[in-house]
């Protein structure tokens, strides 16, 4: 295994956890929760926000397995209470982290195609780490817009469903994330061809954005 590209891609993976999870904060605080604030979790420093398991192990171990890859980070805390609009001001902070993730990597494919060194022109190095930046971000994307507490979707979906949706998302949140690490394990090959299929999708639409 190359170290070079395990370092790479743990950087890309950090640094995008980190901004994901400030975004979700930063929202959160324009819509009148200061909870992330508090927290201390409007900071760039990567020890508030990385969590070992989904942040590095599972990144790591899926760029190895030659899989999407994909993680997360400690969650910021958000009081629903307090935020403007409630569900829907919930629905907007979920969706600042997968936003900011398409935003970044919307914007390296950009360079990297108007440069030419997502195409090889400045090297491997730098063609591997535009087109890293350009799916790990679009995994993070597609992964937490996936509609099962307590990932970023669920906040969208519990904004526009019916009640007894809602009710449902209520009683799966406390074992969400069980449900979500059992969904990779056990169809963890429908799940990379999903997570594949999204991402070919996107990148599609990035080409007809730039004409190609």
């Amino acid at each position: 295994m190359n170290l070079l590209g395990v370092v790479i891609v743990l950087i890309i993976v950090m640094s995008s956890v980190i901004l994901h999870e400030l975004a979700h904060g930063l929202v959160a605080y324009w819509l009148g929760d200061d909870t992330a604030k508090e927290a201390g979790r409007l900071d760039l420093n990567p020890i508030k926000h990385i969590d070992p398991f989904m942040s590095i192990l599972v990144p790591v171990l899926l760029y190895m397995i030659g899989a999407p890859v994909f993680g997360g980070a400690k969650p910021v805390p958000v009081d629903y209470n307090k935020l403007k609009w409630h569900e829907w001001g919930m629905a907007l902070v979920a969706l600042a982290g997968p936003f900011t993730n398409f935003l970044l990597a919307l914007l390296s494919f950009l360079v990297g195609h108007f440069s030419g060194w997502l195409y090889g022109s400045g090297g491997e190095i730098l063609e591997f780490i535009f087109s890293e930046l350009v799916f790990i971000n679009l995994g993070f994307m597609l992964f937490n817009l996936i509609p099962i507490p307590p990932l970023d979707g669920s906040r969208v979906l519990y904004a526009i469903a019916p009640d007894a949706v809602r009710k449902i998302l209520s009683q799966i949140e406390p074992y969400g994330i069980i449900v979500v690490y059992a969904l990779i394990v056990l169809f963890g090959e429908i799940f990379s061809s999903l997570m594949i299929n999204g991402t070919n999708g996107i990148l599609n639409f990035f080409y007809l954005l730039v004409g190609r």
